[in-house]
């Protein structure tokens, strides 16, 4: 087990974002009692991962049902209903006001978090352009954190660059989680908004998410335990 307390590991989330669930399952084996939240993607859940979902949560482990939930808005309160009822702890949906609205009265007074999607950290100011967006990521980051907060949700997910003027608009209480996190030296790849686990957290974070410096490091237990240890001294 993790040298670090359980406070502590609780604020790291490891993605697995895997093809199918065997190679997630070995993965979960071998971290044992380091890792106690789990993030499962669109992928993995399309390949089996809600039963993995129910079978972690079984374990004693938090699960993280990263769907983005993006519909009409009977479709996601009932989606997120039933999140709620089978015991995921956070869920995300895209943080537009009426997805977002739709998935706070799914949850109504369970232990579920819903977290409102800002800006994928892949993409930056040119991204949204093409995409027909007049505002730059920083304008619509700060948009969608207030709209989370008047819509009720528990809070948002966004880069690590953007935690800082989003735990100011949430307060002390919002809940900010941060994806694109990789540990000073880890490849980037495919993000373009990032910051180290140290650094997230002493931007508002309140948990970060990781998942290819662990899933794809060597030795994933290392790998976990020196991002726990960064975020001890955080």
């Amino acid at each position: 087990m993790s040298l670090v307390d359980a406070k502590v590991r609780d604020r790291m989330i490891v993605a697995l974002d895997y093809p199918n669930v065997s190679a997630a399952e070995a993965l979960v084996w071998q971290l044992g009692d380091i890792v106690t939240f789990y993030k499962i993607g669109l992928e993995l859940s399309i390949a089996g991962g809600l039963d993995l979902a129910a079978d972690l949560i079984g374990a004693g482990k938090k699960v993280f049902l990263d769907l983005k939930l993006h519909d009409i808005g009977n479709t996601v309160e009932r989606a997120t209903a039933a999140a709620a009822e089978r015991g995921v702890h956070i869920l995300t949906v895209h943080a537009y006001p009426q997805t977002m609205a739709a998935a706070a009265r799914g949850a109504k007074a369970s232990p579920l978090e819903v977290l409102g999607v800002t800006v994928l950290t892949s993409y930056d100011d040119a991204d949204l352009a093409t995409a027909g967006y007049r505002m730059g990521v920083t304008d619509t980051v700060r948009l969608r954190a207030e709209q989370a907060r008047e819509a009720g949700i528990a809070g948002v997910i966004c880069a690590p660059t953007d935690a800082a003027m989003v735990r100011a608009i949430l307060g002390p209480d919002g809940r900010v989680v941060t994806p694109g996190v990789r540990p000073k030296g880890a490849d980037v790849g495919d993000q373009k908004r990032i910051a180290t686990p140290a650094q997230a957290i002493a931007a508002g974070a309140d948990r970060i998410v990781v998942g290819r410096p662990v899933t794809a490091a060597e030795d994933p237990v290392a790998a976990a335990e020196a991002i726990l240890a960064e975020l001890a001294g955080a």
